[in-house]
């Protein structure tokens, strides 16, 4: 494929082979997808693949992986990578590029068997449902070298190894690391990692990465936190504060210790979500200790509080969306959903006896009003929105959440 120049080359069987086809399409106008496409004789008596003259041998056994992503919606890490390949075989390296056929990786494995049956497993499948199609060739590559541990290259042998300054090629002589390549898909089966599809929405809603200290990859779905004042939580407050990380299933108030409780998310990805930016947040003058939980899950009964068919979660649509808006407490939130007709004053009135309000902003964005509001501290803010969140003011049922934006 020719893509710059919208051209194709294509090498038939035989000469007499090219000649039928053209005088065919000599007296019949192809087109494809209602394009009108055109056919002449090539100057090249021969096309070899990129596989044959560059990093790829076709179907002799390696080590080495020379893998091609098609039709990539989501983008692709080396975590992700990780994740579908190490089930077949200890992964030594990764090293992700970009080249003219698209978005690819080369996967070192410990031994060739590990490389066969991986490519035997996976060729054609998808990551993820309907997209992210894997094209698996063998590499000729005898050994790959892995200067940089980062979000596209990893030497899993040395974990030791620097992370890559910005503006650096990744990996010389592999390919240039850059935007991802989409191509049409062909509803291959999917390898089935349903955490990792929250993994990829939010990287996409990032800008092409997880946040740092954000793996993707956990699946414990249930938090612990501590250090709550137990004389103003509750259920519904744990859930204003969690349910901005996604969507809650239920919450557990432990009796016996009544500065702690259990969260239980709705995958594990999300929950991951929850501990990396709530760790330390300060909350009714205490301190939140967020911790993953020993219990797979949350046991229902007449202590637990249930969240999961709740119209209040988040995360039930476009949630690309809200994970774009994950972040640490700040000092500044965001509030949606408010009434056409409502006031700067009204907001204030409403949300005053938190704290001190330092600055408010009222706009309106695709014809609906929404308002920014500054607190003194970060702390005054996070107990707005746990105490305000899904209430009524003008007869709307209000959103909050934290703003990244550092001032009005």
């Amino acid at each position: 494929m020719l893509r710059a120049k919208n051209q194709a080359l294509i090498q038939m069987q035989d000469t007499p082979a090219a000649v039928s086809a053209l005088q065919f399409y000599g007296n019949v106008q192809p087109a494809i997808r209602g394009r009108n496409v055109y056919v002449q004789f090539s100057s090249h008596q021969e096309l070899t693949t990129m596989y044959q003259n560059a990093q790829g041998r076709g179907d002799e056994p390696n080590r080495i992986l020379l893998v091609t992503i098609h039709h990539m919606l989501y983008p692709i890490t080396v975590e992700v990578l990780h994740q579908v390949f190490f089930p077949h075989g200890f992964v030594e390296k990764i090293v992700t590029f970009q080249k003219s056929a698209g978005f690819q990786a080369l996967i070192q494995y410990q031994s060739r068997q590990s490389a066969v049956a991986a490519r035997t497993a996976l060729q054609g499948r998808n990551i993820y449902d309907g997209c992210c199609q894997l094209d698996i060739q063998f590499s000729n590559l005898d050994e790959l070298q892995v200067n940089y541990n980062n979000e596209r290259s990893r030497d899993f042998t040395n974990p030791n190894l620097p992370s890559e300054q910005k503006g650096r090629s990744p990996q010389p002589g592999y390919g240039d690391a850059g935007g991802v390549y989409g191509l049409q898909g062909t509803g291959a089966r999917a390898v089935g990692f349903p955490q990792m599809a929250n993994a990829a929405a939010i990287a996409a809603a990032f800008g092409g990465g997880l946040p740092p200290g954000i793996s993707g990859t956990n699946d414990r779905c249930t938090v612990l936190v501590s250090n709550l004042n137990p004389d103003k939580i509750d259920e519904d407050k744990l859930f204003n504060l969690f349910s901005i990380y996604g969507n809650i299933v239920r919450i557990k108030l432990l009796r016996n210790k009544p500065d702690h409780a259990l969260v239980q998310m709705g995958d594990g990805f999300q929950s991951e979500l929850a501990v990396h930016f709530l760790k330390g947040a300060i909350l009714f003058g205490k301190r939140l200790e967020v911790n993953f939980s020993k219990h797979p899950n949350i046991t229902q009964g007449a202590d637990t509080h249930e969240y999961m068919n709740s119209n209040l979660n988040r995360f039930n649509r476009n949630a690309a969306k809200n994970y774009r808006y994950c972040c640490s407490p700040t000092k500044m939130i965001h509030l949606s959903s408010l009434p056409q007709e409502v006031t700067e004053e009204e907001i204030v009135n409403h949300l005053e006896e938190i704290g001190t309000i330092v600055n408010t902003k009222l706009f309106e964005m695709n014809g609906k009003k929404q308002a920014l509001v500054l607190f003194e501290t970060e702390e005054q803010a996070t107990e707005a929105l746990v105490c305000k969140h899904a209430t009524s003011l003008g007869g709307s049922i209000i959103r909050i959440s934290f703003s990244q934006l550092q001032g009005i």
